[in-house]
């Protein structure tokens, strides 16, 4: 029996680096070799020699890993060259050292045990071999990285001397020249394993007690280089569908052709024939599961980020705002109580505070939601590549066979299922661990704040009106003043909607209109539901939907019986939704005030599609329809005389809503007497200032109490 081939190792950095414990190893353990077997059978000196030979070279093995890590490795972190890659080069050597002697340490404990020996050595094996597969697994995957990294020093003057110079000074007895000849050695020895154990085998009596377990053990050995070297064929299919980079719609273009229109074409039309429930689908609870795991936690992820960046965002506006620099007309001694506190805290707590949120909330976030496109890239390439494999089985089972390329089509899919099948485990423990992390970090972050706060506001609270005031005295002050200023409150949100429309019924546009109404024709009123917030798909068949947008409902779970993903038309396409941001929409009848309403053709009154959100009742308010105006939602800046700069916030007219190719991602506006294009997404319409006479409430502090 022959272990299977991992790799093919390096001309220069073969056997030489196992016969390089022939130089190593003291002269008295090649004495005690020779005279141990002095005396003995034939067959028994074979025997000893292979266990000899497999302790031996073991010892020099670690030995020539401890240099490998303690004066190459630590000789190259010291002269910290960035361009040098270190943990690309050695990955994870030091469990591969930590594995070793644990190795090491038991075969030395087995020498003086002469009739258990064996049995001892397979034992051994047999009980290491998980921990075996998977340390060597990992190195043996990263070893090609590790070469290509070292092909690319090479062609470096710079980088290739200063790991030439590395090898001269801290191990010129080796004779290396080169780092390939260290790192080879793991590979070289995980491969050697079942080699040695299988001459020790053929070296021992069937009717030996220890023949079964080392047969076993050998076998065990050739199973592990086995799935080291199948998993390493799932990383360089995942790794061939996982690389970075950005493709842009020239480059997606070009990669277009007869053969991969019709792949594409051939999938979408099973998938419509899989959602349709003409042919079956592959079922795999165990992924599925997996999967769910990782795209919600995907989905927290991306929703905390988007959280955390808006929090910094407020708070970088409350930083900007600095009100205590204002005149405040809150009593006198009030506002320098206030402003003395505000100063210090704009000017050191607050900043140290975003600052920490940064560094150990947010952009550890920003790591984590980057690691995660890797293995949602790969769930949707396995979803393509299962699609693929179900049409070649169908076409196996009918025909009995497929050709060469469609097999390797298939081995594809099972590879990289079962690649993620393996670490999706891992990787969602992971990165859940990661998230909690973070956010531990984010509640550190606030109590630090309030104690801080309240540390540095001392002096202040000892200074404040109410400080000797009974605690029950002291609450109904609050809830008086809560009062007043939610009457105020009240009272401003009555103007404030005397020149603002109504939050509860905003107009549709009249695209949106005729959509809305194609909808209600196809499916009903009672179907229809508005996205309360923006949605991005990331399973096949999600939609991405922006806020506001109408949708409606054709069924409220999807294909795995999933109630939080229902199946929604969008007016076009039709996909997943989570329906916690799907609320249900009711449709406003209302006519222009003022006018007349042409009759329709078909007898049906004219209705006017319109926001609706169900509240609490409320009393009417007269509403008066505000005058609008267009203005620039942001700055642009003109690149050519046919553009027109404007200013944030800045009114323009529009004069077409299109450029002279009929395009409606431009528009020709005129600001200040000049004309010109800008983009149509600049654009917005707002009321025009409303009328004067309104202001914003007064919130008195509660007058001194005694």
């Amino acid at each position: 029996m022959k272990a299977l081939p991992l790799f093919a190792a390096p001309e220069m950095a073969n056997e030489n680096s196992e016969e390089l414990s022939a130089k190593e190893a003291p002269e008295a353990e090649e004495e005690h070799l020779y005279e141990t077997v002095e005396g003995l059978g034939k067959t028994e000196q074979s025997q000893r020699l292979a266990v000899e030979e497999l302790i031996n070279t073991e010892i020099s093995y670690v030995h020539n890993l401890q240099l490998c890590i303690s004066d190459i490795r630590s000789h190259l972190q010291k002269k910290q060259v960035p361009e040098i890659d270190l943990d690309g080069l050695f990955s994870n050597i030091d469990d591969v050292l930590h594995l070793s002697k644990h190795l090491l340490k038991g075969l030395e404990a087995t020498v003086n045990q002469e009739d258990e020996q064996l049995l001892r050595i397979s034992t051994l094996f047999q009980e290491l071999k998980e921990e075996i597969e998977n340390v060597y697994k990992i190195y043996c995957a990263d070893y090609d990285q590790a070469l290509l990294l070292l092909e690319m020093y090479r062609k470096d003057p710079k980088l290739h001397k200063e790991i030439a110079d590395t090898l001269s000074s801290m191990v010129p007895h080796t004779g290396a020249s080169d780092l390939t000849f260290f790192l080879v050695m793991p590979v070289q020895r995980v491969m050697k394993y079942p080699l040695l154990l299988q001459k020790i085998l053929a070296n021992t009596p069937e009717k030996d007690h220890a023949y079964r377990a080392l047969q076993a053990a050998a076998t065990a050995m050739i199973e592990v280089n086995a799935n080291i070297n199948a998993y390493k064929g799932q990383k360089e299919v995942a790794n061939k569908y996982n690389k970075p980079g950005y493709l842009t719609l020239r480059d997606r273009l070009a990669r277009l052709n007869p053969h991969s229109i019709a792949k594409k074409t051939s999938r979408l039309s099973r998938l419509f024939m899989q959602e349709a429930g003409f042919v079956p689908k592959t079922e795999d609870k165990e992924f599925d599961e997996l999967e769910e795991k990782f795209q919600w936690l995907a989905s927290a992820v991306t929703g905390l980020k988007e959280n955390v960046a808006s929090y910094l965002g407020n708070i970088e506006v409350f930083l900007s705002s600095r009100p205590h620099e204002n005149e405040l007309e809150i009593g006198l001694e009030t506002t320098q109580l206030y402003c003395q506190l505000a100063g210090k805290l704009h000017k050191t707590v607050f900043p140290e505070f975003k600052k920490r949120l940064e560094r150990l909330v947010y952009f550890p976030l920003c790591n984590l939601s980057e690691t995660l496109k890797g293995p949602q890239k790969l769930i949707k390439k396995r979803f393509d590549k299962r699609l693929d494999y179900e049409e070649l089985e169908e076409k196996r089972n009918e025909t009995g066979s497929v050709a060469y390329e469609e097999e390797a089509a298939m081995n594809t899919y099972l590879a990289m299922h079962s690649l993620l099948v393996s670490e999706l485990p891992v990787f969602n423990q992971v990165a859940l661990q990661w998230l909690g992390h973070i956010l531990h970090s984010f509640v550190s972050i606030q109590k630090d704040l309030a104690k801080l706060v309240l540390q540095e506001a001392e002096g202040e609270i000892i200074q404040l009106p109410h400080r000797h005031v009974p605690e029950a005295d002291y609450w109904k002050i609050v809830k008086d003043t809560l009062s007043q200023a939610e009457g105020q409150l009240s009272s401003f949100r009555k103007k404030f909607e005397m020149v603002m429309p109504s939050p509860l019924v905003q107009p549709l546009a009249p695209a949106e209109e005729r959509k809305v109404l194609l909808l209600v024709n196809k499916h009903g009123a009672d179907k229809l539901y508005q996205v309360t917030s923006n949605v991005s798909g990331s399973k096949e068949m999600d939609l991405t939907l922006q806020r506001g947008q109408i949708v409606a409902l054709l069924h409220d779970k999807d294909t795995k019986g999933n109630p939080n993903r229902w199946l929604v038309d969008a007016g076009g396409p039709r996909g997943y939704a989570p329906s916690g941001k799907l609320q249900r929409y009711h449709i406003a009848q209302s006519q222009k005030p003022g006018a007349q309403t042409p009759a329709q053709k078909d007898g049906s009154e004219n209705v006017h599609y319109s926001y609706y959100w169900p509240q609490n009742p409320s009393p009417p308010v007269q509403f008066c329809t505000p005058s609008l105006q267009v203005v620039a939602a942001y700055a642009f800046a003109a690149r050519s005389s046919h553009e027109v700069s404007v200013q944030a916030g800045q009114p323009v007219t529009v004069l077409e809503p299109h450029d002279k190719k009929g395009s409606k991602e431009w528009s020709l506006v005129e600001v200040n007497g000049q004309r010109g294009y800008m983009p149509s997404s600049y654009l917005v319409t707002v009321p025009a200032p409303g009328p004067p006479g309104w202001s914003s409430p007064v919130w008195p502090f509660p007058a001194h109490q005694t």
